[in-house]
């Protein structure tokens, strides 16, 4: 798996030093030392990786399988073997699930609970919108984004989009893809969270207060939350606008929402 842009290869270079083993199986590629580059490569020197400078035709070689966006490395590239199939921040659901319920236990043993963000993405096609929300994601303490096996931009095609949308914060952020989405919220419902849908029409964020620990399901924008999906909510809250059109895009509708929860979590704790 090849990887460019500078945000991405740089996040991915500093969660590496943190994990020898992930170390190991990277190789950057540069063409030029720009200041950029050469943070980076300083990052990568320090976490073992090796790096080695090669020519921009050798890197176009390189990026000639990428998406059109990617194919502009800026004269970097990060290689990881043993990746093609999948996006190193995967974790399976149930298990994530089952260390948040051990985890909960044990704080609440010890008198003290975190507030925990999950955030469902329901056919959610675009790339660059996942990418955006996983950024925000980082941003504002989510703990884990949930994509559909299907109707979701979820690929090893749209891998290093997602990656490069998201600034480098597809490194950090845990993200999940099932096959059911109404399950997945089903058992977060189970395990003590509150569900919130975004769709028009609901309780406005500022007159509302999101649980200790809450799910935040953005629909895609045609056609909104599923039947099914939406079922699973507790609440359906939306965001005041004055705008002339009628939406905002989902992953900036995703960010304020993100945001708002974050907002109250700061002033609870104040």
């Amino acid at each position: 798996m090849y990887l460019s842009g500078f945000h991405a290869v740089e996040e991915r270079v500093r969660a590496a030093q943190e994990d020898s083993g992930a170390a190991s199986k990277m190789k950057i590629y540069f063409s030029k030392s720009g200041p950029r580059v050469k943070k980076i490569l300083e990052l990568a020197k320090a976490a073992g990786i090796q790096c080695e400078q090669t020519d921009n035709k050798a890197l176009d070689q390189m990026a000639a399988s990428l998406s059109e966006t990617a194919r502009d490395h800026r004269g970097i590239i990060l290689e990881i073997q043993g990746q093609e199939k999948r996006a190193s921040n995967l974790v399976d659901f149930d298990v994530w699930l089952e260390r948040f319920k051990a985890a909960a236990g044990k704080q609440a043993q010890e008198g003290g609970a975190k507030r925990t963000t999950v955030v469902i993405l329901d056919s959610v096609t675009d790339p660059h919108n996942v990418g955006a929300v996983i950024r925000s994601a980082d941003q504002f303490g989510a703990a884990l984004v949930i994509l559909p096996e299907r109707r979701g931009a979820n690929d090893v095609e749209n891998n290093e989009i997602i990656a490069r949308s998201s600034a480098g914060a597809a490194s950090w952020v845990p993200v999940s893809v099932v096959t059911n989405l109404a399950r997945a919220a089903n058992l977060l419902k189970e395990a003590g969270f509150w569900i919130y849908g975004a769709d028009a029409g609901g309780v406005q964020i500022q007159d509302g207060t999101f649980a200790k620990n809450s799910v935040l399901i953005m629909g895609s924008e045609g056609n909104g939350i599923a039947r099914l999906l939406k079922e699973q909510c507790d609440t359906i809250v939306s965001i005041p606008t004055c705008g002339k059109i009628d939406s905002l895009n989902v992953s900036v509708a995703a960010g304020v929402l993100m945001y708002e929860i974050y907002r109250q979590d700061l002033a609870a704790r104040s």
